[in-house]
């Protein structure tokens, strides 16, 4: 049976000034299916990049399993998809039954092969990479992040893949995939790393019921150690006092018992020590507490509510359409106090809508009409993407004032250390992050969300719902975690 073993792990990157890991120690057998979980920077990509070699790990990684990682770079996205398999699984084409099988159980036809890899949806591109890992089964799968870009069927499709493999790792935030899919759970907490047998909820109850101990003992330590100072302090007073009636009472002809007062002034000061050291090592206690709670602050939008209330993006009969592919027809108001989601399966064109509201530029011949009001602020937070620079460049651009950026994303526990490197570095829950930490920042009447919860750890998603419960902008969100939906909708607009 083949094992992991990680020896006193300790890793940086240069810019960084702490460790990401130290002193870190695991043992993993080759047939756990494990959910890596962790708050964004944390380093679960870090962690699955020096499994896989493609960071130093100087020797603490010690297996004689061969890995493979999702996703793989896929250098030219405009080959054939037969092509890119034989490149990145190294089967011959004669062995292509064996993509076949696993493209089955994906639920993609074989004519995927026979496709450019650039002209899939997110979703196929999804499952052939997905694919092309497991066809090899005596490797062990290193998965990051495979739900983004998934609709909800296709979720449901790669957890039914998943439960039936053995021998990997996946991060991702989506519980209610963890809970499906594993058997183990390794969390990188603020202080430690550790792991547990079970799924998703039986680490959060036992994560939930850690934290609510340690919050009680620290609520019991705090009291003891004010009043275990108190009465210190009192009787270091009283031992003070009783030095000074001793001397004064020198020389004087009275019944006082001198020696009894010193002797008792002694014995005075040796408890207030005693009180003292029990007080040091409580406190010492104390600070051994509360290492891994993360603090859920509350996150802000700089909203402003459109002074009209209606149809401030009005949209009738819509069809975006080309020779071969067409959205279909859509309507729809939005008024003040509207949060709407535009739900349908990947490809049916929710992006492309609004990018069409957004009137960026597409090759599409356009039918029916989108109006919005004139003046109306609208934040775009784009799906697909990318940054250069740092966030004070960023800032810059955006016309956004950067400490209120980096008032967000240190809500969101966004490491302060992080700020200055350049975000295309940054992992991409933090890149996620940033582009969220711009839009709450900018000052909007409506906000345009393409898949906001990509890469997201929980904590995040759970302070943006909120977020938006408290300060009920208008907006439009394209997403498709169920529970998010639910949450913050007050309309859906399915789409197909």
């Amino acid at each position: 049976m083949g094992t992991i073993n990680i020896n006193n792990l300790n890793f940086r990157y240069t810019q960084m000034s702490d460790y990401l890991f130290q002193n870190v120690n695991l043992n993993i057998d080759e047939t756990w299916k494990l959910g890596l979980v962790g708050r964004n920077g944390r380093g679960k990509t870090t962690l699955l990049k020096i499994l896989s070699g493609d960071l130093p790990s100087d020797n603490s990684v010690n297996t004689d399993m061969k890995f493979y990682m999702y996703p793989q770079n896929v250098e030219d996205p405009s080959r054939l998809v037969s092509d890119i398999v034989t490149n990145l699984s190294g089967i011959n084409i004669y062995d292509m039954w064996k993509i076949e099988i696993e493209f089955e159980k994906l639920h993609l036809s074989d004519d995927v092969l026979e496709r450019q890899f650039d002209t899939l949806s997110p979703g196929e591109q999804t499952k052939v990479l997905l694919a092309i890992l497991f066809v090899d089964e005596r490797g062990f799968q290193l998965i990051d992040e495979p739900t983004n870009h998934l609709d909800i069927q296709g979720r449901q499709i790669v957890s039914e893949y998943l439960k039936n493999k053995k021998g990997f790792i996946v991060v991702s935030h989506d519980k209610y995939f963890l809970n499906e899919v594993i058997d183990h759970v390794i969390s990188i907490n603020k202080a430690d790393i550790d792991t547990i047998k079970g799924n998703y909820d039986t680490w959060e109850t036992k994560k939930n019921s850690q934290d609510s101990l340690e919050i009680e003992q620290k609520k019991h330590l705090t009291s003891e150690i004010k009043n275990l100072n108190k009465i210190a302090t009192k009787r270091k007073e009283w031992a003070g006092k009783s030095e000074k009636q001793k001397n004064k009472t020198k020389g004087q002809k009275d019944n006082l018992d001198k020696g009894f007062i010193g002797h008792k002034s002694a014995k005075m000061m040796k408890k207030s020590k005693l009180l003292e050291d029990r007080s040091n090592k409580s406190l010492e206690e104390s600070r051994e507490l509360l290492k891994n709670i993360d603090v859920e602050s509350s996150l802000s939008m700089n909203f402003k509510k459109f002074a009209q209330d209606k149809s401030l993006i009005h949209v009738q009969n819509l069809i975006l359409k080309t020779n071969k592919i067409s959205t279909p027809e859509t309507s729809f108001d939005l008024n003040n106090d509207d949060i709407i989601s535009l739900v349908g399966r990947n490809g049916i064109g929710k992006t492309t809508i609004f990018r069409q509201i957004m009137g960026i530029s597409q090759p599409f011949e356009v039918h029916g009409e989108i109006k919005i009001k004139p003046h109306l602020k609208i934040s775009y937070l784009e799906q697909l993407q990318k940054f250069t620079g740092n966030i004070e460049k960023l800032a810059e651009i955006k016309n956004v004032d950067v400490q209120l950026i980096y008032s967000n994303l240190r809500k969101m526990g966004f490491e302060r250390e992080s700020f200055p490197m350049p975000i295309s570095q940054m992992s991409l829950g933090q890149q996620q992050k940033i582009k969220l930490a711009v839009s709450f920042s900018e000052e909007s009447n409506v906000y345009l969300w393409d898949e906001p919860l990509n890469y997201l750890d929980i904590i995040t998603r759970e302070q943006i719902i909120k977020m938006i419960k408290n300060q009920k902008p208008t907006m439009i969100v394209i997403d498709h975690d169920l529970d998010f939906i639910n949450e913050i909708s007050n309309k859906k607009i399915v789409l197909g």
